[in-house]
């Protein structure tokens, strides 16, 4: 594959800082699908970049099926999965149902890609969790096989983890030359060697299993390892739009009302990793994070939501953060 060319995608961050929400239903919720695509409705309604739906399978709700719903009744949001375990589904049907959803919101999906990190989620789709650089070989053949089915010609390929004979999706996604490819993870040999490689996004952010980035330090570090993988392949990094993951974000008009909404939701406390990784307060007491993270190099950030019936959060991050939070 060659190098790809700078995405539209891209150049449309390169003057502006870019939210977007990932929104969960909480694995009790009665109603999840009618809970997540409300609010994907609502991240239309508030002007928001983006709205994306976790790919678990085995406990969550499908992201295809309601980012379906959801883009047969917008027309901006941008719609996606951060991101996509490239064990899940063959990259075959992957690329197919990708495409699809890319015609049904007119050049809407961007596609993430990710190994996977739930061991029981693998366990209950009955899957073997390969190594860690075994899966990131896996997605190095998965990635050529979803460019080489979205071809103008049938597509072969066999690799050790993945195969097609004679492959071809059609008719391929609307937008040209593809959909933006977003890979997650922040591993510094090989991970953001594919994205300097192959992708037209990063995604990481401090959570375990985001990349453990933790802070505004640690997250410019990364990026100018990034740099350098992009360097080494000949490609410019500015071709790469900087993305952060927030594991969980919970917003209120004041700080009594969040930290209640915290209590709500881990009445038993929060343990070391989720008082690392959850963003809490009101928005005048977020809106410094976030632009610490935009001076270190981060053009967009995608916030996950914990409860996808919290509109509230969803409102106040579109309208009183991301205005606040501007390229330095």
């Amino acid at each position: 594959m060659e190098l790809p060319l700078r995405h539209q995608w891209v150049d449309s961050f390169q003057e502006r800082v870019g939210f977007a929400v990932q929104a969960f239903a909480l694995p009790d919720d009665p109603l999840p699908g009618q809970k997540v695509i409300a609010a994907g409705l609502t991240a239309e309604e508030v002007g928001l970049d983006g709205f994306f739906i976790g790919d678990h399978p085995g406990y969550a709700t499908e992201p295809f099926l309601h980012l379906t719903a959801i883009a047969t009744q917008t027309s901006s949001v941008q719609l996606g999965s951060i991101v996509h375990c490239a064990s899940y589904r063959h990259p075959v049907m992957l690329a197919r149902l990708a495409a699809e959803l890319d015609h049904i919101s007119n050049g809407r999906y961007a596609m993430g890609l990710g190994i996977g990190w739930n061991e029981a989620e693998f366990l209950q789709l009955d899957l073997q969790m390969h190594t860690i650089p075994e899966r990131q070989a896996g997605l190095d053949e998965y990635v050529n096989i979803i460019m080489g089915v979205w071809g103008t010609e049938p597509f072969t390929f066999h690799g050790a983890f993945w195969r097609t004979t004679g492959g071809r999706v059609f008719p391929p996604p609307v937008q040209r030359p593809r959909p933006p490819l977003i890979i997650a993870g922040a591993g510094e040999r090989t991970t953001l060697r594919q994205v300097a490689q192959y992708a037209d996004a990063c995604n990481f952010g401090p959570g375990r299993n985001t990349g453990a980035a933790g802070d505004d330090a640690e997250v410019a570090r990364k990026l100018a390892i990034l740099r350098d993988h992009c360097v080494a392949l000949g490609r410019d990094y500015d071709d790469i739009l900087r993305s952060h993951f927030t594991s969980w974000i919970m917003l209120a008009e004041t700080e009594a009302q969040a930290l209640a909404k915290r209590d709500h939701y881990y009445p038993d406390g929060m343990n070391e990793d989720q008082q690392r990784t959850r963003v809490i307060g009101t928005p005048e007491q977020v809106i410094p994070y976030y632009q610490a993270l935009a001076d270190a190099g981060m053009q967009y950030f995608v916030c996950q939501i914990l409860d996808a019936g919290d509109l509230e959060t969803i409102r106040l991050l579109a309208t009183q953060v991301a205005p606040h939070i501007v390229r330095r």
